[in-house]
């Protein structure tokens, strides 16, 4: 009985030494001699180390007394068996290895290796004679893995050096493995490098990671190449097989060769000049940065030397390859993607981790090493140093930087070694946290601790964009304390045009405007402005950002509001670069009301407002000033500058469709009439020194009146008055003559955004017509003189200003020539399809290409909304529904009453919207108006991108609208022409 109550004191005993399970560590312990049990306690995990060294004892009989006489062995065992469960295996399956544990250095790892396979390292022709070389192979390589873990965790090596030597030891490992595969292959007519890429590469490999390789053959003299690349092929498949083949020992890694020209899809091996016509003609530039890091590491050193130097110039001249912009910024935009994508506790791809390092500096690299041999580093941290004393990156972010890799990396080590598999996720049991947090040192609260470095590492990481990119172009052009490195203004010149502006000379001259001097706004901007350079870069036009940025900056610079709310509303910022980069209209509007800033904040703001609102605000302006209408027009023009900007970003970030945006703009329309017409009849009763002496309406026409309008619409409107019956005819003709002048004259006056033109061409006898007249004239001309194409003219016509009344008045009157009883007779159908036809003929602008004009083109606006039109001059005055101004309702008008197939219906709806949407965004971006997609290439990307397609997607872009085009034109073919 005296035998259990001792299992249990050792067991408490146990428990307060830190063992997490003190029964089952006393049952384990009870052959090994306390001390050795109690000197676990130091370990990262005793429990674990406590199983291995006790399975280690039952093979080693004199384990204790060797641990006593060799502390070197005894502490870097204990390091490992409190890490590695997978390296506490293999010394059970292996004892003899301990005693490798005691050595200072190993030797030199491939010829070691290359003996473990039987292969003399000094002969010509190495041949594999071991009974089982694979496993043979696999037992010494992690034998020196062994050895390496144990200097690791012992802290004998810095994390750098253990990177290079599993770097090394896997570069033997692939010799060791092409001895075997030569072994297993007959014949000698090629010679065979293995270069290897990646990690291995640039020797900062992991312990357990997929070994990144390209392989290049040449022929022996006097071989047939294609023999000879058969026997390469088979070769490098045998060498792959051999690292990842499964034996009793397990597999050492995969080889991967996923890097080599045309990927996967590509031949295994090349022949150097294979390899080197394919970089120099179809390599993309992420393929270059990937061969930043190519470095020899089997087989013919020879021509493994000659493929590093021959690649490597063309590394280093890839900056001035046509496309090196937009290849940049298509990587940055996948390693966004990838932070996205991966939690945060992913330590390679997620937020702050390795990839953004390792990206950021490879991206420097390549912009700055063209000009700079001493950037031509492979591994992260010595070019990261290189960086620095150049003066590219700010040595205090260069030390942070250095810092959070090699936490990440020893974290990362720390995570492999465990079970010895591939893995950049951390865990989240306590356990598994305890066990790092004491591997990293930490000890009165190990997972707290850890946790914490592991936070602020990653939040320092996640800051590389600013840090590494853009805050040195400040340190280039302001007045920054001495301690900052600077860029010279070539390199930063560089590196604005590797992030995409057009102008970097014109970029660093405003970056300096911004941020020089030791106001308080400067210092703000240059907090601000690294953010915002990155933002501009990801925008269609970098410079016009930062140009529209300083153009508003320098009149709300001195606002105390402004840069407060840019600087802690990230929101706001980020809008602001992306509208700013990407709309000339926009920018004009802002730099113009630049307080309309504040409407970026959240999507409530960018709604855009009811019509009656905005109407009481205009109403109310106007009444502020009084007789003064000069200035109460300007208030209502400001109103609808604030406004047209409000819907303009709604548009730009998707908070408005194409409909929506018409209906907004149209409304906003009719708002800045009723108010200017207002002041317009205050002005002619002032002038009269009488009331005035007639009713008046604005009907609004055309675009306006359908609820249709683009930003670059003028008001089609037509003039209808009702003269007061104290009012002779002269009298009140005179009167709505003078208030139709005013209001065209109060829009026109000069301001600084947008006119609204007010264009009466519509009304009856065009220009050579009275621009007024009354009720009655209206009435008695359509009834006597009418023709088709003014009946199709007043489908739009809708009440926009003056008196209501009038206005109804005359949609009534309206509404007889549009929708004549019985519809239209075959005569006039045909006279609108001539007209149609002649207008396709004469009034395409001269040398335009009509397959790429979204209003008279194929398939486009016109040949929409005509269709449109015939059905309601044929139908409307049966159907109701087809009752309205608007060419979408009454599509799907038609398709309720049985008129047009819901097909067809949708095809004219898509082509209709496909255009006003390109014609809005042309106005957009270039800030004039226009109606055929750009013949010039940059500002046909611009319209793409803002209209939501990628960098690169200006042709998906032309083959789309011509795609939806040609389908609409074949449905206005059937429906409008034949049917």
């Amino acid at each position: 009985m005296g035998y259990v109550p001792r299992i249990e004191s050792t067991a408490a005993r146990l428990a307060k030494l830190g063992f997490a399970d003190g029964a089952r560590a006393a049952r384990l312990s009870e052959n090994l001699p306390d001390d050795l049990v109690e000197a676990l306690v130091g370990v990262a995990d005793p429990d674990l180390a406590l199983t291995s060294l006790t399975r280690l004892a039952e093979r080693l009989p004199g384990l204790a007394a060797t641990l006593r006489a060799d502390p070197v062995v005894r502490e870097r065992l204990y390091a490992v068996l409190g890490v590695s469960a997978a390296l506490g295996e293999h010394l059970v399956r292996h004892p003899g290895q301990l005693a490798w544990l005691a050595a200072a250095d190993l030797g030199e790892a491939r010829a070691a290796l290359l003996a473990s396979v039987g292969a003399d390292p000094d002969a010509p022709e190495p041949r594999a004679a071991a009974k089982d070389p694979l496993v043979a192979l696999r037992v010494a390589y992690r034998g020196r893995l062994l050895h390496i873990a144990a200097r690791d965790l012992t802290g004998e090596s810095a994390p750098a050096e253990v990177m290079t030597e599993l770097s090394d030891l896997a570069g033997a490992a692939l010799e060791a493995a092409l001895a075997v595969a030569r072994d297993e292959t007959p014949g000698d007519t090629v010679r065979l490098a293995v270069i290897g890429m990646g990690k291995c590469g640039a020797r900062e490999l992991n312990y357990i990671s997929d070994v990144d390789v390209i392989f290049v053959a040449e022929p022996r003299d006097g071989a047939d190449e294609t023999e000879a690349l058969a026997l390469a092929t088979r070769l490098a498949q045998a060498t792959m097989r051999a690292c990842s083949a499964a034996t009793p020992e397990g597999a050492l890694w995969e080889v991967d060769a996923g890097l080599r020209p045309e990927g996967r899809a590509g031949p295994l091996v090349r022949t150097l000049a294979s390899h080197l016509a394919y970089y120099r003609r179809w390599a993309k530039t992420w393929e270059f940065q990937a061969l930043l890091k190519a470095r020899p590491v089997a087989g013919d050193a020879e021509l493994g030397a000659a493929y590093v130097a021959a690649v490597s110039e063309l590394v280093w001249s890839a900056a001035t390859r046509p496309g090196f912009v937009e290849d940049v910024q298509a990587m940055r935009r996948r390693v966004e993607r990838h932070v996205l994508a991966e939690g945060e506790r992913e330590l390679k791809l997620g937020p702050g981790g390795l990839r953004d390092i390792e990206f950021a500096v490879q991206l420097l690299q390549l912009v700055h090493g063209r000009l700079d041999p001493l950037l031509r580093r492979r591994a992260t941290l010595p070019a990261l140093a290189a960086l620095s004393r150049g003066g590219y990156v700010g040595r205090e972010d260069a030390k942070g930087l250095a810092e959070a890799y090699t936490f990440l990396r020893r974290v990362e080590h720390l995570l492999q070694l465990h079970r010895l598999r591939r893995t950049h996720l951390l865990p989240t049991g306590a356990d598994d946290l305890r066990r790092l947090g004491r591997a990293l040192g930490a000890t009165a609260d190990p997972v707290g601790e850890f946790t914490a470095r592991w936070r602020g590492h990653a939040r320092e990481a996640r800051r590389l964009h600013e840090k590494l990119f853009y805050r040195p172009l400040l340190q280039a052009v302001a007045r920054l304390p001495e301690s900052e490195s600077r860029l010279s203004t070539a390199a930063a010149l560089a590196r604005l045009e590797a992030l995409g502006y057009v102008d970097p000379a014109g970029a660093l001259r405003h970056i300096a405007a911004l941020s020089t001097g030791v106001t308080r706004r400067a210092a703000i901007q240059r907090t601000l402005l690294p953010v915002m350079l990155g933002w501009f870069a990801d925008a269609p036009d970098p410079d016009a950002g930062l140009l529209g940025f300083r153009q508003v900056s320098d009149k709300l610079g001195a606002t105390p509001w402004y840069l407060r709310l840019l600087r802690d509303e990230t929101a706001v910022a980020s809008r602001m670069a992306r509208v700013l980069g990407t709309s000339r209209y926009a920018t004009g509007l802002l730099t113009h009301a630049p307080d309309a800033v504040a409407l970026l904040g959240s999507d409530a703001d960018l709604v855009p407002r009811r019509a009656d609102t905005l109407l009481g605000e205009a109403v109310a302006a106007v009444s502020r000033h009084g007789d003064e209408a000069e200035n109460a027009v300007a208030a209502v023009r400001a109103l609808r500058r604030r406004e047209l900007f409000r819907t303009a970003v709604a548009d730009l970030v998707g908070l408005a469709d194409i409909e929506r945006v018409g209906e907004a703009l149209s409304d906003l329309n009719d708002v800045t009439l009723r108010a200017a017409l207002d002041a317009a009849v205050s002005r002619v009763e002032l002038e009269r020194r009488a009331p005035l002496p007639t009713r008046f309406a604005v009907i609004a026409m055309g675009r306006l009146g359908g609820m249709e309008c683009s930003y670059a619409s003028d008001a089609d409107v037509m003039f209808v008055h009702a003269p007061l019956e104290a009012a002779t005819e002269r009298q009140a003709a005179d009167a709505a003559f003078a208030v139709a002048g005013q209001l065209r004259r109060l829009l026109s006056l000069p301001a600084p955004d947008p006119p609204l033109l007010i264009d009466p061409d519509l009304r009856p006898e065009g220009r050579q017509g009275p621009l007024v007249r009354t009720l009655a004239s209206y009435a008695a001309y359509y009834a006597r003189w009418s023709s088709p194409w003014e009946s199709q003219a007043l489908l739009r016509a809708r009440f926009s200003a003056g008196d209501a009344e009038l206005g109804a008045a005359f949609t009534a009157i309206a509404d007889e020539i549009r929708y004549p009883d019985g519809g239209l007779d075959e005569s006039a159908v045909r006279e609108i399809r001539r007209l149609k036809a002649r207008m396709e003929a004469e009034r395409l602008p001269r040398g335009a290409d009509p397959g790429l004009h979204t209003k008279l083109g194929p398939g486009g606006l016109s040949d929409v909304e005509w269709v449109a039109q015939l059905l309601q001059l044929r139908h409307a005055y049966a159907v109701p529904a087809l009752r309205t101004t608007q060419t979408l309702r009454t599509l799907r008008a038609a398709v309720e009453a049985g008129l047009l197939d819901a097909g067809d219906a949708e095809v004219l709806a898509e082509a209709w919207r496909c255009a006003s949407r390109i014609r809005d965004a042309i106005m957009l971006v270039k800030g004039r108006p226009g109606d055929s997609v750009p013949s010039d290439a940059r500002e046909r990307r611009l319209i793409a991108q803002t209209l939501g397609y990628a960098p690169d997607g200006s042709e998906d872009f032309l083959d789309d609208y011509r795609r939806v085009t040609r389908r609409a034109r074949q449905v206005v073919e059937r429906v409008f022409y034949e049917s």
